[in-house]
């Protein structure tokens, strides 16, 4: 509390501008040292800053263990003006699918598939905010932190899909997005260390924001964590991890929750790591763990990155799952998330949830890439069983609980967007509202993701989901119900649709309409692969 009162107190005789480049830039005093933040690119009313740092460098000693809070030492400045280094990471090749939507249907994928050349290192635990008026205290803004996906193998933050200017500019939010560890470094399965590094940097990343956000205008009090993919199942795997101490004040989980894959088993996880140490000459499970440990920390990142790349994956159904995953620790990550949801053993604060329409129009480029000659039928079930029906399962658990909930399901499919068409070869609808579509419309980054204007309807759609998302993070409790929202039940036209033929205005639906051929308890592995 003595901290929180420190930092509090810190930040509220804080704003103060320097001159930085002949320029006048504000300066925010954090435990990470006084910040530099500077105009963001294309909306000149908000400050970014940049690359903040919020642990120590997970490296030595700490490479694979929990991260370390970091606070800086007296007199530190920083000007906040630089992306971070990417995670180290087994990024997915270029693809070569030839029938991608020209001009932009390459340029998309690469966008959201991390295809760039950003510097990588193992001290990339920083994070960004994006804000208006920085240094105002008395502003309490609401905040919105977002857990990037990319089935935990795939860097996130410097991706044009989630710069936060757009969405701070357009509804006056405090936005802030984490960079945490990838793969193996993430989720190394090391015996002799905690399990889940990547989500206990979630953790360190949310406490820096609670103890900092008010410098930047931000209510500690209103921080709402959403993520997607990946990073949705993350989002919800915080309400069962830190249901006594949940810091935030509501989660939004998109295409992706708790119940969407199978976490790995300890022994599983071992198996992995040992025939990663033995790869790399240090030894397996029959030799000392603690030198097997200190042996893997002095190797090189790029030779654990390839012997990592030569573990053999899971058998699936669908696609090859990555191999260093969530695993079950009882901690942050537990074995029955269907019972534990049953039981109500989840953080009882405000959801909002859903998945894109067509989540398969995304992984249909990789099926295509491993010769997969899956019916379009075995793709809707992909679709169902990863998404759908997980988050069907979820939300309703949660309403069965009395948690005020949401549910929405995304339908818009934008020429500036579009992946490839109906006649290349992977469907009918072409790539239509696929995996991460979503993303362009909460952040606002569809033309620079796609380097094409958008539609006035496209904008439109974007104006309405960043209010949604806005409105549920000013009042998880109440803010979508003024939107115009109908809380979620299982029955009746509580269900969202939003950008249904591609209109700006939501649609209201019976959720039967696609929960209806779900199983009876949920069954992720004909969707394995998508996490």
């Amino acid at each position: 509390m003595q901290h929180h009162l420190l930092v509090a107190a810190a930040v509220a005789s804080l704003f103060s501008s320097v001159i930085a480049g002949g320029q006048y830039a504000p300066t925010v005093w954090t435990t990470s040292g006084a910040l530099i933040g500077h105009q963001a690119s294309n909306r000149s009313y908000v400050t970014e800053f940049l690359g903040i740092r919020y642990a120590e460098a997970p490296v030595g000693e700490l490479r694979f263990a929990a991260p370390k809070k970091y606070v800086a030492s007296k007199g530190t400045v920083f000007e906040a003006s630089e992306w971070s280094a990417d995670c180290p990471a087994n990024k997915p090749p270029v693809s070569a699918f030839p029938n991608f939507t020209q001009p932009s249907g390459l340029r998309v994928w690469k966008n959201f598939a991390a295809q760039n050349s950003n510097p990588v290192s193992e001290d990339c635990l920083k994070l960004n905010v994006w804000t208006k008026h920085p240094g105002d205290t008395t502003a309490r803004k609401p905040v919105l932190v977002f857990l990037h996906g990319g089935r935990f193998q795939i860097p996130g933050p410097h991706s044009p899909f989630y710069s936060g200017q757009y969405l701070s500019d357009a509804e006056d939010v405090v936005v802030v997005t984490p960079n945490y560890r990838l793969g193996i470094f993430g989720f190394a399965g090391a015996p002799g260390v905690e399990a889940n590094a990547a989500l206990r940097d979630h953790r360190a990343a949310v406490e820096w924001v609670r103890d900092n956000i008010a410098g930047f205008g931000g209510d500690a009090s209103r921080i709402v964590v959403f993520g997607q993919s990946a990073g949705g199942a993350s989002v919800d795997y915080w309400s069962f991890a830190h249901k006594k101490d949940p810091i935030v004040s509501g989660l939004i989980p998109m295409s992706g929750t708790s119940l969407s894959f199978l976490p790995n088993t300890k022994e599983y996880s071992q198996s992995l790591w040992y025939n990663v140490s033995q790869t790399v000459g240090c030894g397996g499970p029959n030799d000392d763990s603690t030198a097997v440990l200190s042996c893997v920390r002095s190797k090189n990142a790029s030779v654990l990155l390839a012997a990592a790349a030569r573990v053999p994956p899971l058998p699936t159904l669908a696609l090859s799952q990555a191999t260093f995953h969530p695993t079950i620790d009882n901690v942050t990550v537990f074995a029955d998330y269907e019972q534990l949801s049953a039981s109500g053993a989840f953080a009882k604060i405000p959801l909002l949830a859903g998945n894109a329409d067509h989540e398969d129009g995304w992984y249909r480029i990789a099926g295509w890439g491993a010769k997969l000659n899956f019916t379009n039928a075995q793709w809707d079930l992909f679709t169902q069983r990863a998404f759908t029906c997980p988050t069907a399962y979820s939300t309703n658990y949660r309403v069965q609980y009395g948690v005020p909930t949401w549910r929405y399901r995304y339908h818009g499919d934008w020429d500036n967007l579009r992946l490839y068409n109906g006649s290349a070869g992977l469907g009918p609808r072409g790539s239509a509202a696929y995996h991460g579509s979503d993303l362009n419309m909460v952040f606002g980054t569809a033309e620079d993701v796609s380097g094409l204007k958008n539609t006035p309807a496209e904008d439109a759609t974007i104006r309405y989901i960043q209010g949604a998302w806005a409105a549920f993070a000013r009042d998880s409790r109440f803010g979508l119900t003024r939107y115009g929202w109908p809380a979620y039940k299982n029955s009746g036209k509580s269900l969202v649709q939003l950008a249904y033929n591609n209109d700006p205005r939501p649609n209201f639906v019976d959720p039967a309409v696609y929960d209806a051929a779900c199983p009876a308890k949920n069954d992720p592995l004909p969707g394995r692969g998508a996490f």
